[in-house]
């Protein structure tokens, strides 16, 4: 199931010190659902089709210089208008003081007005980039979350499989711990996902026998990371022997999270395999393959031109 989120607009107007210049009655229940940003310029020429309400409004130097030019009947008029859409917030930017006739037809309807010294453009990314970030899809997984050799690795598998005991032999070799049982992940791009730990177990890890133990304390704060982006899924199940696994891997596997289609490895563990080791020769195997380099082409290839070369000589 898909978690949905929203973020405050008082948690906003913290992030980027914005003044209030007008706040309404609801201000501390305002929540923001959308990560985009507009900039009414046909609105205040009158021409509201297709208009967003939904997204915060940002107001610099050419939509203000151009309302400015206004007389103050049509300034009432074309914000009596604008407001009536309630959206969540209008941002001025530039440190510009807002109409009277602004601040008037927001106290009517009802509607937050805010100030930011920033140039316009510089707002609307940096208020972009944090909502999108913020209010990313996201979902949470069972499964511990590593960074090896700056990949990062979703091993997933059934419980009591031996991830978490992965997780700790990697820690041994310097590698880094990101989430443990529980991971959180975050589409923040169309191909891109984030995975970090719920905050109330980040930094820890279970191991069966011996219980919880904080890896930041144990290790020290280099075998911890808050978040990565997920370059691989690691499915580690137990090996049967009526299964025929991948020798060569000239198949690339991928599995789909929140529409992402992410590199898979299936590994079969037996008593006595190294996973912690096998999990390092993924990691460098996957970056190679990233690189533009695959073992498995190149071995297939050099194999087929032998054989070509020895049915040339037998003719």
């Amino acid at each position: 199931m898909i978690d949905t989120y929203s973020v405050p607009l008082k948690t906003l107007v913290d992030e980027f010190s914005l003044e209030i210049a007008h706040a309404s009655t609801d201000f501390s229940s305002i929540r923001i659902t959308v990560p985009d940003v507009a900039r009414p310029g046909l609105q205040l020429a009158g021409y509201f089709d297709h208009y967003e309400p939904m997204r915060l409004q940002v107001m610099g130097n050419v939509e203000m210089s151009y309302v400015s030019k206004m007389s103050p009947i049509d300034r009432t008029a074309i914000f009596d208008r604008l407001f009536a859409y309630k959206f969540p917030a209008l941002i001025i930017s530039r440190d510009i003081p807002p109409h009277p006739e602004m601040l008037t037809m927001a106290k009517k309807h009802n509607i937050t007005i805010l100030r930011t010294p920033e140039a316009t453009s510089t707002i609307v990314s940096s208020i972009i980039t944090y909502l999108k970030e913020a209010l990313a899809p996201r979902i949470t997984r069972h499964g511990v979350f590593v960074e090896v050799y700056g990949e990062g690795i979703l091993l997933v598998g059934d419980s009591g499989v031996g991830k978490s005991e992965a997780a700790v032999e990697l820690l041994k070799r310097g590698h880094r711990l990101i989430a443990d049982d529980a991971v959180e992940i975050r589409r923040v791009s169309t191909n891109s996902l984030v995975g970090s730990a719920p905050e109330l177990i980040r930094n820890y890890i279970e191991i069966r026998g011996i219980g919880i133990i904080n890896v930041a304390k144990l290790y020290g704060m280099g075998a911890v990371k808050q978040d990565n982006d997920i370059n691989l899924v690691v499915n580690i199940v137990p090996w049967n022997t009526q299964e025929a696994y991948d020798r060569l891997g000239l198949e690339d596997q991928f599995t789909e999270i929140l529409g992402v289609k992410v590199p898979m490895y299936t590994i079969p563990l037996t008593p006595g395999r190294n996973l912690a080791v096998i999990l390092e020769v993924a990691a460098m195997n996957n970056r190679q393959k990233k690189m533009g380099y695959n073992a498995a082409i190149e071995f297939t290839e050099q194999i087929d031109r032998h054989f070509d070369e020895n049915m040339r000589k037998n003719r």
